[in-house]
């Protein structure tokens, strides 16, 4: 289990450092060495005791991983995206009408799905006609970019231009972990205020876009746009944004062209 977050399985890791022990079977008082230079002494059952980055080797298999995925997704002319925000920002509901739209204009599109538990996300989806991959997580919080290769050659037919990937619903844990996207995707819906973008900066310094998603409550909400993209700026002054509806399509039309400006040839 892990402290920080609560997650648990066999893929969770996180960049913390922890300690591993090499056992040689002595006992008795130990003096170690601070990094300041002082000493300090106490019983170990354990010799020698060596730190590893644990986290820096788990994200460092995990990018190699994604370097195969970017590469099976450039060798087949794919733009991968990778979509991430908390529970309830209306990326399902965004991607049922995004996939509607690109296969009336004859774009091919396919669908990775990040859930803990169940199909309802990619139920939905899958009713479009488009081809939709289920993953469940567990006890895991996110992605990784194992997970998304194992199913790449069944999820993702030949021809395919565009692949989605909805990350479980979390803005903190997906971000470590690349997949081989070719950009990360946040969204932010106004229901969650404004300050998210501070609060979790991560997401927000990592994303090529940010889909501002609910803007027909802006005002039931006394949401404040500019202040939103203020805070956003503030952690990534070079981040494209987008105001998006589903109820209205306000901005849809821009969200669209944005997916096709990108499709690789």
């Amino acid at each position: 289990m892990c402290k920080d977050c609560g997650c648990s399985g066999h893929h969770h890791e996180h960049t913390h450092h922890h300690h591993d022990h090499e056992h040689e079977h002595h006992h008795g008082e130990h003096t170690h060495v601070r990094p300041d230079g002082s000493t300090y002494t106490h019983t170990h059952s354990e010799a020698e005791t060596r730190e590893i980055a644990i986290g820096t080797a788990i994200l460092s298999a995990n990018d190699r991983i994604a370097a195969e995925n970017r590469g099976w997704f450039r060798g087949r002319k794919i733009t991968a995206y990778n979509l991430i925000s908390s529970p309830g920002s209306g990326k399902t509901t965004l991607l049922v009408k995004t996939l509607e739209k690109l296969a009336s204009d004859g774009i091919k599109t396919a669908v990775i799905v990040g859930d803990q538990y169940g199909d309802i996300d990619a139920q939905r989806m899958k009713a479009t006609g488009c081809a939709v991959t289920q993953i469940e997580t567990h006890s895991s919080c996110h992605l990784d970019a194992a997970r998304v290769q194992s199913v790449l050659e069944s999820a993702v037919p030949e021809g395919t231009e565009i692949l989605f990937i909805e990350n479980v619903g979390n803005l903190v844990c997906p971000v470590a972990f690349d997949l081989g996207e070719n950009a990360k995707i946040a969204l932010l819906s106004t229901p969650e205020g404004e300050e998210k973008p501070l609060k979790y900066p991560a997401l927000f310094a990592a994303a090529e876009l940010v889909l501002i998603t609910k803007c027909d409550l802006e005002t039931a909400l006394d949401w404040n746009y500019s202040l939103c993209l203020k805070n956003i700026n503030q952690v990534n002054g070079n981040v494209q944004t987008m105001r998006i509806s589903t109820k209205t399509e306000e901005g849809f039309n821009n969200w669209i062209d944005f997916l096709k400006q990108k499709i690789n040839k």
